[in-house]
């Protein structure tokens, strides 16, 4: 039983139901959560050791090995019955799609902090950083993140198969459906 399917299977059903309807966008945030933490470990790894005195290419680093894993994991899983295109045509419209989503996820901390004024001196350390956190880390991600989704659905993993790998894909799915049931308890 792999991953979604334990979920799957440990959820009461009214959710479960709307899970298995957007399978895809399950895979793909256990996905982003996975490659969240390569990033971050990846960064403090590297941080806290070679790279002590360059925290921006320890950074850099740990965002190009997370991108890389992200390419991977989404390709050969969520969106795994998408797709079609030349393997160096998917990859070099992910990482510009990714690229695109940097981006994007700049813009809220760029606003809060010279849009805004919310630095130092303008406002405490502790509302800089608090700011900076709520900006950058939840508001910027989750832009990105829903970006990202879009335009790898729409222009990286298109829904333009031929019949015969859908179906075949189906034929699989509909199989594991049928085995995830819930977990009988004593």
């Amino acid at each position: 039983m792999n991953v979604v399917e334990t979920v799957l299977a440990h959820t009461p059903e009214p959710l479960r139901s709307v899970l298995i309807r957007h399978r895809e966008m399950l895979k793909f945030a256990i996905v982003g959560g996975t490659t969240f933490l390569i990033d971050n470990g990846v960064w403090y790894l590297l941080k806290l050791s070679v790279l002590e005195s360059k925290p921006t290419t320890a950074k850099a680093i740990a965002i190009i090995v997370a991108t890389i894993c992200s390419y991977v994991l989404n390709r050969e899983w969520s969106f795994r019955t998408r797709g079609g295109r030349e393997r160096h045509h998917e990859a070099a419209l992910f990482f510009l799609i990714s690229g695109v989503a940097v981006v994007v996820n700049l813009i809220p901390l760029y606003a809060s902090r010279y849009v805004l004024h919310l630095e130092v001196p303008h406002v405490s350390r502790l509302v800089q950083e608090a700011a900076d956190f709520a900006s950058g880390s939840v508001i910027g991600m989750l832009l990105a993140m829903v970006f990202r989704f879009w335009g790898f659905k729409k222009w990286v993993f298109p829904d333009d198969l031929g019949k015969r790998r859908r179906d075949a894909d189906r034929d699989g799915d509909e199989e594991e459906d049928a085995e995830v049931k819930p977990l009988s308890r004593p």
